[in-house]
């Protein structure tokens, strides 16, 4: 293909509203156009780019054994009324009535619609396992769409949803797809990590995030140095750092603390390790009775390390709190600590509160907490001694980083990622409540064990530009390059040895099926060049009468410092080997 047939649009400045690397180079390459808030044109350079993404992902789903399919962007409210989640979804789902009233989503994801499908079609035992997969188009009404592509409003995605007769069946399913998605990463061409991550609102007991390593990744990955143990931050257990309580050897005492309300405010004041104070948080759920009614408020509070973080993920896992908790307001404070945030701690409380301690807290002596009055600390204060023990020991906290690994294999290290892609076993939490089932060899109805699998298309974009680029612009993997190799004549429009040689490259690299662009746009070198390397082309071959007349070819890849001389009769071999490799 030639420069002119195609669309080349690149900018010297990004615009002002691009706020992370792959957002303005993508802008800047003439990848993407901003249409509204978090919804993009794919300019052709772009859409070559997410069409070879959803080639090598076709092929390894195809591969695994997945079938696909299409379902629409829109879809009716009944099925997603359902599962219940038209209702427990939230604002990130789009709704909509039609002329006839009626209420429609625009999909966010398609659980629903595929278990309908699944229902209607499969039957008996005898027809499982089935995995269905399609790339579409979904939507979800971000409050605040940002960083380009990375969190759009619109977006594609690959998701599969596999069936099977059983857990065990199911677990193969889920495996398979698991060795898919490695397949099609290291395909892609990406540094990337699999870490066991937490199901969340989709529901399942077994899920693994897909998460492409860059400094700019909004997720924290934890991953052990000397095993294979790696999860997300959400998951990641957090060991005790305290075998066992030492006996106490500090009297409790009130301390002074004017104006210091946090724990290193307070721990530089009175001269103490941050380690040895304790962080209060306080958390509320509204109660409700068996028949759904308001039944008052239970208060918590929540203790970590000083220097440690709370995990809330973690914490929505206690018992009394998965149905849901918030925060607690300034008046639920103050009724039962008697004092506003920053002073707040375990001891002398004017009404009871349910009190959660992490492992580590669990296990302190001596510690210093907050006094329940404005500009005081208890120091030395000891469970069972100063305070009742907790009602609640359980692990709440992030890990960070030198924290023993859960495997017992050394210590834990945290790097950023960002998740491209994530694999779920289901159960039967859909098929259940939509009544889908098949008839088993007896043939009693079962519920089938499902699974779902997803893959974020456009966001693999910005993904691998977070991980690849430079100062001049983006350096793609070669396989999922908008081109493979540009040739860049010098007087293409003037001297006829140069457009002769490289209309002859350009015939012969396109026949062996290599995307090769030609530049005859008649553009100065150094003007030519700098696009080239902005949209981040894998190899260049510069073609001038000064290295005819040498009789050599300028190579160079995107990588490289400086370009390769190869005799014109040998580029084709070389730019080949060099893509293949």
């Amino acid at each position: 293909m030639k420069a002119s047939q195609f669309f080349v649009s690149t900018l010297k400045e990004a615009p002002a509203d691009a706020e992370i690397v792959s957002h303005r180079l993508m802008m800047r390459a003439g990848l993407i156009k901003r249409l509204g808030a978090g919804i993009y044109n794919y300019l052709p350079m772009g859409l070559r780019v997410i069409r070879k993404i959803e080639q090598i992902i076709r092929e390894e789903m195809n591969r695994a054994g997945a079938i696909e399919l299409l379902m629409p962007l829109v879809q009716p409210a009944e099925l997603w009324q359902e599962t219940g989640r038209w209702d427990k979804m939230g604002p990130e789902l789009l709704r909509f009535k039609d002329r006839h009233e009626r209420d429609f989503a625009l999909q966010p994801t398609s659980e629903e619609v595929v278990t309908d499908i699944a229902r209607q079609e499969l039957r008996s035992y005898k027809q499982l396992p089935k995995n269905f997969y399609h790339i579409q188009t979904k939507f979800r009404d971000e409050r605040r769409p940002r960083f380009g592509l990375m969190r759009g409003r619109e977006f594609t995605m690959k998701d599969a949803y596999s069936f099977d007769r059983d857990r065990e069946a199911a677990g193969r399913s889920y495996d398979a797809m698991y060795r898919a998605y490695c397949a099609i990463f290291d395909r892609l061409g990406l540094q990337y990590r699999a870490v066991a991550a937490d199901t969340g609102a989709i529901g399942g007991d077994r899920s693994h995030e897909f998460q492409v390593i860059a400094d700019t990744g909004e997720d924290a990955i934890v991953y052990c140095p000397t095993s294979d143990y790696a999860a997300n931050i959400e998951l990641a257990e957090a060991l005790p750092l305290i075998a066992q309580r030492a006996a106490p050897t500090q009297p409790l005492a009130k301390a002074p603390t004017p104006g210091k309300s946090t724990c290193a405010d307070v721990a530089a004041l009175l001269g103490l390790p941050l380690a040895q104070t304790v962080k209060s948080l306080v958390l509320a759920t509204d109660d409700v009775d068996e028949a759904g009614q308001p039944a008052g408020t239970t208060v918590w509070l929540l203790l970590v390390r000083g220097d440690h973080d709370l995990n809330e993920v973690k914490a929505g896992k206690v018992a009394g709190l998965k149905a849901g908790f918030r925060f607690a307001t300034a008046a639920e404070i103050d009724s039962h600590f008697g004092c506003k945030p920053g002073y707040l701690g375990p001891i002398g409380l004017k009404q009871p509160v349910r009190i959660v301690a992490d492992r580590t807290v669990a296990a302190m002596s001596d510690f210093t907490c907050g006094a329940n009055e404005a500009d005081f600390h208890f120091t030395g204060a000891n469970w069972g001694r100063d305070l009742p023990e907790p009602d609640v020991v359980a692990d709440i906290r992030n890990v960070v980083a030198g924290d023993p690994s859960p495997d017992g294999q050394g210590v834990l290290a945290i790097q950023r990622g960002i998740e491209v892609g994530h694999v779920f076993y289901l159960g039967t939490k859909y098929s259940a409540a939509m009544n889908a089932n098949f008839l088993d060899e007896s043939g009693k109805p079962k519920p089938f064990e499902m699974g779902c699998y997803g893959i974020g298309v456009t966001r693999l974009v910005g993904a691998a530009i977070e991980q690849g680029h430079d100062e001049r612009g983006i350096v793609w993997p070669a396989s999922i390059a908008p081109f493979g190799v540009v040739i860049c004549p010098i007087g293409y429009d003037r001297s006829a040895d140069v457009r002769a040689a490289a209309d002859r490259l350009h015939d012969e690299l396109a026949g062996a099926g290599i995307d090769v662009l030609l530049d005859d746009r008649g553009e100065r070198p150094g003007a030519m060049f700098a696009d080239w390397e902005l949209i981040g082309v894998p190899q260049r071959v510069v073609i001038s009468d000064r290295g005819l007349k040498d009789g050599t070819l300028e190579v160079q890849g995107r990588r490289d410092a400086g370009p390769t001389a190869v005799a014109p009769a040998d580029v084709g071999a070389f730019v080949k080997a060099r893509l293949a490799a």
